[in-house]
This record gives C-alpha cells, structure tokens and sequence, in this order.
C-alpha cells in the first residue's frame, strides 16, 4: 500500500523513503509490533472468555504444567498472524510474486493450525484432526507454492538446490524439486510447531532466524551484493525481508505477553504458520540447507521426536526422558527458563553461523 508512495517521489521528495526495502522493513517490523501490543490485551480477553478452560494440557507431559499452565488460553497465533498480515499488506509490494506465495503458504499454514487449535480447545484434547490429513493439506499448500515459484519466480536456478560453503554449486533437481520444496516446507512448518512447548521457547528463535533471512533475502535479491557473496541471485526475493521484519515485529509483541508466566500460548495457528513461512523463504531464496543451520533448533526439537519414536517402536527403550527435547531436560531438573534462555543462545548462535555461510564460499 505504501510502497505506490515511491512513485510520487519526484513529486515529493520524502516520498523516495518508500522505495527502500530496508526503509519498510523497519517500518513493517514497527508496525507489526505496535499492533500485537495494543491489541494484544484484548484480543487474549477475548479468548479467554471463548476457550473458557484454555489449552488442554498433556497429560504425558511434565507434571509442574499441569498447575502452572493450566487454564491460559491458546491460539495467541491469531495476534502474530494479524500484526503479521497488516504490516505486510501496509509496507510490501503486493505486486511481487514471493510476497504473496510466502503469504499465502503463511496463512494456509495458519488456517489448518487453528483448525487443530479448535478441535483442541472444543474436545477438551490434546490431540486435533488426524496428523496424516493435517500433512496431507500441508503438503497441497506447500507443493502449490513451490510450482509457483519454480514456474513463475526469477531465479536463474529454479529447480537447483544450491550448496553453502561452496560457489556455483547447485545440483539440478529437475521436478523432483518440487518434493523437496514442499518437504522443506511442511518439515520446517512442524518442526516449529513441536518446539512451542515452553513459555516463550519457540517466538524468539523464530524471530532470530527471521532476522537472519531478511538479511540473507535482502542480499539475494540485490545483484551486487549477491555477485559479491557469489550467492544465488533471485530477483524480487529482497522484498521478503519486508514480510520477514513483520515476522519480527509481530514476535517482539507477541513475546511480551507470552513470556514466562505466558498469558496465551501460541498453539498450533502461529507456529505451523511461522514455521511455513521460514520454509517457503528458504525456498524462494534457494537457502535451504541454510535454513537447517540456522533454524538447527527446530531440526533438533523434531530429531529427537524422530529418535524417541522409532528407538521405542525398534527397541522398546526411549532415548530421551521424555520428546521433545526440551521436555528431556526438564527431566533432567533444569528449570524452565534455564531451558528457555540456553535454548535462544543456541539459536543466536546457529544463525551466526548460518550467516557465515555467506561468505565461507
């Protein structure tokens, strides 16, 4: 909406502002951040009063939720996804195809999550719909995405994926890359979702690793920054680092509610939508194997689900006290924020060395 501002630049000249992404992604990340604050008290108000006795929690899970997590309300994805959305719309070029594929994989994503959230909150349950319709309707989402981008995007290397540490390296995938688009996609959307399991565990990271690839999209889309990185170049893609900043923004005031003791709980709606849409970044940006790196957190936490599952089902022993991971160290007498904040400093790290990559060619 602001970014048509740029055109009348000659007529005035503050206007030539808005015809800078990294003018509007700070104005997008502002934006997003003043919404979910504002509202954000009345937004939870008002599910407080819907949900009535709030999330369901896990039986299965560590004993000490079941008294301090009980009752606090859900769905808190609602209020990142609309200071999300807003921001986008109000600062993005709405013209530029990878701002409405990463959109619309976002708001996909976003609906099947509160879908589930629903089903939680009406049954009293921690389980929603059937997991392998939920995958089913992710994999369509994402697998439409991806054709989008490969069909209609700018990339010289639509059906590559591209290699970190080394230049010029891309090993073409011909349309199988649309399966691995959409595996990314679904993997990244799912690996976040079985992260949110603590009070403010799964925001920060998200926001950490959305900082990391607004800068990583703004360089790819910039064919002198992108020569000298001899990173891929893919035209447009800098305009994701506007979305990516709402990401942040929206985050930023979300956390301010969620911190411990949260007073909503993300659910499913937020983090199967902020984990899609860092999958369909990565993908439009040709940074996949970067996103495993710098979202190595998420790999972890879904790992180790992985792990504990089939060592049980093989062996009949669990690796870890409990799945995911940061429930393992609960377990282990770590307490909640230890885990919390040891965690973040995982992921700032990993970003750092995601964003080393850069220039490690």
């Amino acid at each position: 909406m602001l970014y048509v501002l740029g055109e009348l630049s000659d007529r005035f000249i503050l206007f030539n502002l808005f015809r800078y992404q990294s003018f509007r992604t700070i104005g997008s990340l502002l934006t997003a951040l003043m919404f979910v604050f504002f509202f954000g008290p009345a937004i939870i108000a008002t599910l407080k009063v819907k949900q009535g006795k709030g999330q369901p929690i896990r039986e299965d899970g560590p004993a000490s939720h079941l008294l301090t997590k009980k009752g606090t309300p859900t769905m808190g994805g609602l209020m990142i996804l609309s200071g999300l959305v807003g921001s986008t719309l109000m600062w993005a070029n709405l013209a530029n195809l990878y701002v409405l594929t990463v959109l619309g994989v976002t708001l996909g994503f976003g609906a099947i999550g509160f879908w589930d959230d629903y089903l939680k909150v009406t049954k009293q349950s921690h389980k929603g719909f059937s997991g392998r319709q939920r995958l089913a309707f992710e994999f369509v989402i994402a697998g439409i995405a991806v054709i989008v981008m490969v069909s209609f995007g700018r990339s010289a290397h639509p059906m590559a994926l591209a290699f970190p540490f080394f230049k010029d390296f891309f090993v073409n995938l011909g349309w199988f890359f649309v399966v691995f688009g959409a595996f990314v996609i679904v993997s990244f959307g799912n690996a976040v979702n079985l992260t949110d399991g603590l009070d403010g565990l799964a925001i920060v990271p998200v926001m950490i690793a959305a900082a990391t690839f607004a800068a990583i999209a703004y360089l790819s889309g910039r064919i002198d920054y992108a020569t000298y990185l001899a990173i891929n170049h893919v035209p447009g893609a800098g305009e994701l680092s506007v979305v990516l900043g709402a990401v942040v923004g929206a985050g930023l005031g979300f956390l301010w509610f969620n911190a411990p003791p949260a007073a909503i709980f993300m659910g499913d709606t937020g983090s199967l939508a902020l984990g899609g849409l860092l999958g369909s970044v990565s993908v439009a940006i040709k940074h996949e194997m970067v996103l495993a790196i710098v979202g190595g957190l998420f790999v972890l936490e879904a790992a180790s689900v992985v792990i504990q599952v089939a060592s049980f089902k093989l062996t009949g022993k669990r690796v870890f006290k409990m799945a995911p991971i940061h429930h393992h160290f609960e377990q282990l007498g770590w307490k909640e924020t230890q885990v919390v904040i040891r965690f973040w400093i995982v992921a700032v790290v990993l970003a750092l060395i995601g964003l080393s990559t850069l220039k490690l060619r």
